[in-house]
């Protein structure tokens, strides 16, 4: 079952920073520091670290381990700087 779990932490991290990273180049949401798509990407995934925590009724590193949690984390920004490349150097999703 941890390994399950594992699979899908990973699993979401590489969408989630893949995905981000297609409409990086964008700023959707301005240039604010707070409103760049790296920055709310993890922000995202911190809100659903805490939603886990309270749905499980259980701290997360018992669900997850902290080695988990961090190559998770280093999942996601190379997935987003994989979806940056993308979006920008084959999709050409850049501002033009």
């Amino acid at each position: 079952m941890r390994q399950r779990r594992v699979a899908v932490w990973f699993g979401l991290m590489l969408l989630g920073g893949f995905g981000f990273g297609l409409f990086a180049e964008r700023r959707p949401f301005g240039d604010d520091v707070f409103a760049r798509p790296f920055v709310l990407f993890y922000v995202f995934v911190g809100v659903g670290l805490v939603v886990l925590r309270v749905a499980a009724a259980r701290p997360v590193p018992e669900l997850l381990s902290e080695r988990a949690l961090l190559a998770g984390c280093l999942v996601g920004a190379l997935a987003f700087l994989a979806g940056n490349y993308v979006g920008v150097h084959i999709l050409q999703l850049g501002a033009a």
